[in-house]
């Protein structure tokens, strides 16, 4: 049997950047896209909910690779993974872009589609390289990862701001934005940890034991219920993102301005916990602290939607503290899920999912509750989840790791 061959402490700090990097130029690809959506969707000419359904489709995508990135990712590591996904990222984004140019429904979804897979293993595989370079590191890292994400979308809805202002089409645009991104992505694998480090000892053996433990790890009852905390946060933040600012506009009859500067308060106390995190789940532990979000979630959460309307700026309290407490919940789920690197590639592939169904599902589900009762009181139906989380956080406790001496997977 080989062991892996001593890492330099310099190397682990260069990989971390590298990881930081991958996640921002995530967000950047995915918030290039977004933000163009009003122009995408007046040159389709879709209704909302027509804009809904289209969306949806993109994200079935992400929704059925992501079952199968843990196996792809064992099979040809996380540089390979990162690199080419993300192309097939900018790929159907490209091919999206074009299809609404030319007023093609079904091109445009196709390319979601594409698009959809390319970011699920993409995703997957960022996150198990990030899990173990923060285990090289032996502190708290991957927070602030996912605040790297937070950050690619602020600036490329900085940059989409410019480009609208100026009159650049959506189909030049976001082909020349997900092209750069691509440069960049190909150059940052480049100083991911080498393979060796986290390769199968075992050879053939452990290939032949990958494809069991990625499928088995659906098996296993730490894993789904860390998949549900995944979940929990994912409907607290998601539900944030989608609805948080038109809430404001119709709950509290404000301009649309004041719809998009609330939300940015939402998204900033949410990248700013991300970033601050880490000092406290390595003081306080990954249990302690997700409690203390939930908390924050629920209460934030529970002001926002019943304050009177006249009290907007009580309102904007509740959504700092609900997007305090939507921070942490995924990051230190796919901490937990990479707690074992025997299983860790399967383990973070069966949290993605069942964390990832929840941005497939929860728009439309609020989406018809706010139908009935309103954007702002729909989205006490969040506080559900959130409690279900909290009930089960338990699970995200750091876990034994199985003998060194057992076939790993490549991430």
């Amino acid at each position: 049997m080989t062991h892996p061959t001593p890492i330099a402490p310099r190397a682990v700090r260069t990989a971390s950047v590298a990881v930081f990097t991958v996640f921002a130029l995530s967000g950047f690809n995915f918030s290039s896209w977004a933000a163009r959506l009003p122009a995408v969707r007046d040159a389709l000419g879709l209704s909302e909910a027509q804009m809904g359904l289209l969306l949806l489709v993109g994200s079935c995508g992400s929704l059925v690779a992501l079952p199968l990135s843990g196996l792809v990712v064992t099979r040809i590591g996380a540089v390979k993974a990162v690199a080419g996904f993300a192309l097939l990222n900018a790929a159907g984004l490209t091919i999206a872009t074009f299809g609404a140019a030319l007023g093609e429904v079904v091109v445009t979804a196709a390319g979601l589609v594409v698009f959809g897979v390319g970011t699920g293993v993409w995703d997957a595989a960022m996150n198990l390289e990030g899990a173990i370079v923060e285990q090289k590191l032996g502190k708290t890292v991957m927070p602030r990862y996912h605040a790297g994400f937070s950050l690619g979308t602020v600036v490329a809805a900085g940059v989409a701001a410019l480009v609208a202002a100026l009159h650049v089409p959506v189909q030049v645009h976001v082909p020349v934005a997900v092209l750069l991104s691509s440069v960049a992505v190909l150059v940052a694998v480049r100083s991911f940890l080498p393979a060796g480090q986290h390769a199968p000892a075992g050879g053939d053996a452990a290939a032949q034991h990958a494809p069991r433990s990625v499928f088995a790890a659906w098996l296993e009852p730490r894993t789904l219920l860390i998949g549900l905390v995944v979940l929990a946060a994912a409907l607290t933040e998601g539900a944030g993102n989608d609805w948080l600012s038109l809430a404001v506009v119709d709950g509290f009859d404000r301009s649309d301005a004041v719809g998009a500067i609330s939300f940015g308060v939402f998204v900033t106390a949410m990248t700013v916990m991300r970033f601050l995190g880490t000092a406290l789940l390595d003081r306080f532990g990954r249990v302690a602290v997700l409690r203390l979000c939930a908390g924050l979630a629920l209460v934030g959460l529970l002001i926002f939607g019943l304050v009177p309307d006249d009290l907007l700026w009580l309102a904007l309290v509740g959504a700092v503290l609900w997007g305090m407490g939507a921070a942490l919940g995924f990051p230190v789920g796919m901490s937990a899920a990479s707690d074992d690197p025997l299983r860790a590639a399967a383990r973070v592939s069966v949290v993605s999912t069942i964390g990832y169904s929840a941005f497939l599902a929860g728009p439309p589900l609020l989406g018809l509750l706010a139908h009935e009762v309103g954007y702002r009181h729909a989205l006490l139906a969040i506080a559900v989840p959130i409690v279900v989380g909290l009930l089960v956080v338990n699970a995200a406790a750091p876990a034994r790791q199985e003998p060194a001496e057992r076939p790993t997977l490549v991430p």
